[in-house]
């Protein structure tokens, strides 16, 4: 292997990708990168550390990418989503909490328990979960109708995975009704949530059985592996939250998706401008195949 074969890739992506966007890379790198289409350019064997191309990227409000010259999806046997404000655009529990009046509250604690600042994550979710008391189990419904969306770029994502041969596990601190509804919709292999305890129609305010925390997500991360025969090394973990740190942290490749400080700076990606999808840019079906062209 020659060395410029060993050096990383930069894929720089932008739903509408200018070449004034890439002129500060161009000026680092003192050479024109290669256009794939209007939404990414791709300079192949730089010498660029992370925090030059981080740096970068912010200047000009892009997403970008290091990635190993030969990887590509075929290196992978499952990809881990987080739900809430990742797979889907809401986050369910303050969705929820409207209908009841008290969605700023629970927000304020939903925001907290992502940035990191709440170190027992599992009493912020009782106290998030324990203001829904008393709402008829409909609203869940009205919620799932009416204000879930599923986040740009995820269902073509989640296609493209399965297509590839890759497992997919969805793994949340959110609830099975919604968990179990995505699976539906999307295909999805394995799930992991929580269980709100519902009595006579309604909600009681409390939670059935073990959280999925941060220790519970890693562990459905790790089992899934064991279920189908890969290690944590061949998994793709993708979130936004604190929460999401100990999935992301044992996987191969982890993905922040308009995630909080803390979560970006320990993640091997960051996406902030582009769609989920911005990750088959920097992982294609193979290494010398085309990427893909989604918003």
């Amino acid at each position: 292997m020659s060395t410029s074969d060993a050096l990383p890739r930069l894929i720089v992506r932008h739903p509408e990708l200018s070449d004034s966007q890439l002129a500060p890379f161009a000026a680092a790198l003192e050479r024109a990168p290669e256009r794939r289409d209007a939404r990414v350019a791709a300079w192949p064997a730089v010498v660029l550390r992370r925090d030059e191309v981080e740096r970068l990227a912010e200047t000009a409000g892009v997403d970008a990418a290091l990635v190993p010259a030969k990887l590509s999806l075929a290196d992978f046997r499952l990809a881990a989503f987080d739900m809430d404000s990742t797979l889907i655009t809401i986050e369910c529990v303050d969705e929820i909490a409207d209908y009841v009046g008290r969605k700023a509250e629970v927000a304020a604690i939903t925001e907290a328990a992502m940035r990191g600042e709440i170190a027992d994550y599992d009493e912020s979710l009782r106290r998030r979960v324990a203001l829904l008391a008393g709402l008829p189990e409909t609203t869940l419904q009205r919620v799932w109708d009416e204000r879930v969306r599923l986040t740009p770029g995820a269902e073509r994502l989640i296609g493209a995975l399965k297509s590839a041969g890759l497992k997919i596990l969805l793994v949340s601190g959110g609830f099975t009704f919604f968990t179990d509804r995505l699976k539906a919709r999307l295909g999805i292999d394995f799930t992991r949530s929580n269980v709100l305890e519902i009595a006579d129609g309604r909600l009681t305010g409390g939670l059935v059985g073990r959280i999925v925390n941060a220790q519970g997500k890693r562990e459905a991360l790790e089992q899934a592996c064991r279920q189908i025969g890969c290690t944590p090394s061949q998994a793709i973990a993708v979130g936004d939250g604190a929460n999401d740190m100990e999935m992301m942290g044992i996987a191969g490749i982890s993905v922040a998706y308009r995630a909080k400080p803390l979560v970006r700076a320990r993640t091997t990606w960051s996406i902030e401008h582009g769609g989920l999808d911005t990750l088959l840019d920097w992982l294609p079906e193979a290494s010398a195949g085309p990427a893909g062209t989604g918003a």
